[in-house]
């Protein structure tokens, strides 16, 4: 399987895809008033502590309080010199924890919707290789490193450059690593340590200690492993900080980092922003004419199987079968691409032979394996139906891109003003270099037009001459591009 990341680099958001033998499959955007906070380490204030919840409210510096549970409180890292010692009574939190209390915490889950971020007290600084962690002491080998021998060599070189209070988590792409390379890291990962633990001691709270927000960071110790072939991006200061990452731990795999400098956008060569488009479609048509419809709601994912206009050949068993077997390889990857979570019933069509159900299920069990995310998939039920539980760190992309319609009560959602002004900015990008200096009119719907009125720095590339006009009719998410020299219409001409 031939695997590449490709980046894409916006003032007002970046992009990164995961393409594997040139299909989408993740997507993960980031916009400039939303960057994800999971991993970085705060000193916060405790605002309210609730023993019926088992649970506190901290204040780390965010719009919402962040949420911790009483499972994640971890005495050895509670400020203020407290003794305590936690047992399995939830209520009894309040012993432990009050009011106006200085906290270090980082964390775990990113504020989602109207929920605040999701904390724990058992801090850890993450790398390639090693997660450090402070105040341990064990050295905890992934199970993916099967080698009973390559376990005992990991071990034998950590012990003696461990340090007693410390432990050490050796993540998967360590297998095969030299003595020298995690010693190097381990290095890197203690300073970081000791300056959090500077800033913890001359920060007020609340305060940022420790911040994973950037970009070149993540792709390298999250995305960037052995099996990517290529990563692209078109930003040659993030390009260049990734190949110094990259140089620091991994330097023979440096040459499969490139600048990407073709006029097209980068996204429209690889043809990702067509795939995009259909993320927030609720049907996806599959190969042979059948399709799946996915249907989101806040308790559970529904997906059903449908044969569409495909017929099959004569035998009726066999069409079910093949358009199940498409079925289950897509909405695998309809999975990690939207990055759905928590409970997803898949209702297959009805198969009368149980080998044919193994087939599908082996389909969908397999390809799902390639899923970073935390998730199980569960065997066919007596109804015939197939549930897949699994975790999200991050906020959807229905909800990065969306806002509740206002002409619904909030039953529905819309592409947000935001993501509108960062199309039309990459329209216009696309269309440069053929309208050149024609001026141009912009009919959006008011809400765009005032969000562009407040941040027209997103323009300030664009060489045309361009005027905004409402349209009082023009759909929340939607916009039209007009030549003032001709006085045609030219959206579709250069759209993606």
């Amino acid at each position: 399987m031939f695997t590449e990341i490709i980046v894409n680099v916006h003032p007002h958001e970046k992009r990164v895809a995961i393409m594997e033998d040139n299909r989408l499959v993740e997507l993960f955007a980031e916009k400039k008033d939303k960057q994800m906070v999971v991993g970085n380490i705060y000193k916060g204030v405790v605002k309210n502590v609730l023993p019926g919840m088992g649970a506190a409210f901290v204040d780390i510096g965010l719009s919402r309080t962040a949420f911790l549970h009483y499972k994640d409180i971890f005495p050895e890292l509670l400020l203020g010199n407290k003794k305590v010692r936690i047992g399995r009574d939830s209520s009894k939190i309040s012993e432990i924890l009050s009011p106006g209390d200085e906290i270090i915490v980082q964390v775990k889950k990113d504020p989602i919707g109207k929920k605040g971020a999701r904390v724990t007290g058992k801090v850890s600084v993450p790398g390639k290789f090693l997660v450090y962690i402070p105040e341990e002491r064990k050295i905890a080998i992934s199970r993916k490193i099967t080698s009973v021998k390559e376990r005992k060599r990991i071990k034998s070189i950590l012990k003696p450059i461990k340090e007693k209070n410390v432990g050490v988590i050796v993540r998967t792409d360590t297998e095969a690593i030299e003595n020298e390379d995690f010693k190097k890291e381990y290095d890197g990962l203690m300073k970081t340590w000791k300056l959090v633990k500077k800033q913890l001691k001359y920060s007020k709270s609340p305060a940022c200690l420790f911040n994973q927000s950037d970009l070149s960071h993540t792709l390298i110790r999250d995305l960037f492993n052995s099996n990517v072939e290529r990563l692209v991006v078109d930003d040659k200061k993030l390009c260049n900080q990734i190949i110094r990452r990259i140089n620091d731990s991994w330097p023979e795999f440096s040459d499969r980092v490139e600048l990407y400098q073709e006029d097209s956008p980068i996204f429209d060569a690889y043809g990702i922003e067509k795939e995009i488009k259909s993320i927030f479609k609720s049907r996806i048509p599959l190969p042979s004419g059948g399709n799946i419809t996915i249907e989101q709601t806040e308790a559970l994912v529904a997906i059903d199987v449908n044969t569409g206009s495909f017929t099959g050949n004569n035998n009726y068993d066999e069409t079910i079968k093949k358009t199940n077997l498409e079925a289950a390889f897509e909405a695998a990857r309809q999975i990690r691409l939207r990055d759905l979570s928590g409970i997803m019933i898949i209702d297959f069509i009805d198969m009368r032979y149980d080998d044919h159900k193994d087939e599908v299920y082996a389909v969908l069990r397999n390809t799902m394996r390639r899923d970073q995310a935390k998730h199980k998939v569960y065997p066919f039920s007596a109804l015939g139906l197939v549930e897949i539980s699994r975790r999200r760190t991050r906020p959807s992309l229905l909800l990065t891109y969306s806002e509740s319609c206002p002409y619904c009560n909030g039953t529905g959602r819309l592409l947000s003003r935001d993501s509108v002004a960062v199309q039309i900015s990459r329209w216009l990008k696309r269309a440069q270099y053929f309208i050149k200096d024609d001026s141009l009119k912009i009919v959006v719907h008011k809400n765009v037009k005032e969000f562009f009125e407040k941040n027209m720095d997103i323009l300030k590339d664009i060489g045309n001459h361009i005027e905004f006009e409402v349209d009082s009719k023009i759909k929340f998410d939607t916009f039209k591009v007009f030549s003032l020299k001709t006085g045609k219409e030219i959206t579709l001409k250069y759209s993606a």
